[in-house]
């Protein structure tokens, strides 16, 4: 009884050994994973350096024509000829629509014959009233008459003029809105016409900063499809009172528009100079980190890990940003000059993380980029 109590025990001290082997084991085998480091992540980087930068205003303009109508018909009447294409330019004085003025041409024709017989009526009662063969009355009459026929026919010519449609100034024609032998009513809409050059951008600024914004600023406008191309031009017209809605000023400024690349309606881009300068930090767009929290940047640093290692790693920096150029964002706080900046891979990072600068290809970093850079 006693050997097979020995041989139990024997047996339990055993399984209670390898048991704790294998928890051992585990144990250690999890302190090792903790250990693990990951690998450095390939970043690109900056040194940060202090710019001045113009101090300038950004806001979203609409492009108007200088001079911009609808052309329509003076009197009724029936499309005889259209002397223009859709779009193209004219000057002017340029013909553009003639209507069907038979009728009013008849009617000049009997009213020059009624016109020339008052002129010999009102001849022969001159020499007759010189004679005193005639009443000054007579006469009276007879020049009455002369001046009313000479009155109808200066009117019915002014009537078949009106129905010849010209172009009242220089410019573009828009869109073609008659056919030929259309019955037109009385200002019915024939084409559009714009003057393009030079050319009205309006924007608004906010009501703090108008008086910045006065006649004779200079301004830079971009278009989007273009954003290389840069129409410069001045402010023009600051208007008078404030929109109760947006709070806003409203401004005009003029450009020249000779090769016609912008048009009224466009958006662009306004850039307003207002003088002056600011200190500030250029860097990549890219290497903004966003949010709603507020936006940051990854400085590098030599950083020690818990076991005092020292190793390449960055700690995200809160900035304040403050305007834009080309690929460039202006930072006032939160960098210093001289700091390394993590310019791509920023997504991918977190405070304490290990990088390793890689700057073979580097992200955009120009303050006025062209189409073939991107």
């Amino acid at each position: 009884m006693a050997k097979r109590m020995t041989l139990m025990l024997g047996a339990m001290l055993v399984l209670i050994s390898a048991l704790g082997f294998v928890k051992f084991k585990q144990v250690q085998s999890a302190v090792h994973a903790s250990a693990f480091q990951p690998p450095p992540e390939a970043v690109t980087s900056v040194v940060a350096k202090r710019e001045e930068w113009p101090a300038t205003m950004a806001v979203i303009g609409t492009m108007e024509a200088v001079k911009g109508v609808t052309v329509s018909a003076d009197l009724p009447g029936i499309v005889a000829r259209i002397a223009f294409e859709s779009g193209q330019p004219v000057h002017t004085g340029d013909v553009l629509v003639e209507l069907d003025t038979r009728q009013e041409r008849a009617q000049l024709a009997s009213l020059e014959a009624q016109r020339d017989l008052a002129g010999l009526t009102f001849n022969r009662t001159k020499q007759l009233v010189d004679q005193g063969v005639i009443s000054r009355a007579d006469y009276d009459q007879a020049t009455a008459q002369q001046k009313a026929t000479e009155a109808n026919v200066a009117e019915i010519r002014a009537t078949i003029e009106r129905k010849t449609i010209r172009a009242p100034f220089s410019g573009s024609l828009g869109i073609r809105q008659v056919n030929l032998g259309q019955y037109l009513s009385a200002g019915q809409a024939i084409v559009p016409l714009q003057a393009l050059n030079p050319i009205y951008v309006n924007f608004g600024v906010p009501q703090q900063t108008a008086a910045k914004v006065q006649v004779g600023r200079a301004l830079r406008v971009r278009k989007e499809d273009l954003p290389s191309v840069v129409f410069s031009g001045r402010v023009t017209a600051v208007d008078s009172v404030v929109n109760e809605a947006t709070r806003n000023v409203q401004v005009q400024a003029t450009l020249p528009n000779g090769g016609g690349k912008l048009h009224p309606g466009m958006f662009v881009q306004v850039e307003v100079l207002l003088g002056g300068g600011q200190s500030v930090i250029a860097l990549p767009a890219s290497a903004i980190n966003y949010a709603p929290y507020g936006d940051s940047v990854f400085v590098i640093s030599d950083l020690k890990d818990p076991s005092g290692k020292t190793y390449r790693g960055v700690h995200q920096q809160f900035v304040k940003v403050q305007g834009s150029r080309g690929d460039q964002v202006g930072i006032i706080s939160g960098v210093n000059p001289g700091d390394e900046i993590v310019t791509s891979g920023v997504f991918k990072l977190r405070n304490g993380a290990a990088v390793q600068v890689n700057n073979k290809v580097q992200p955009g970093n120009n303050p006025a980029p062209k189409p073939e850079d991107s």
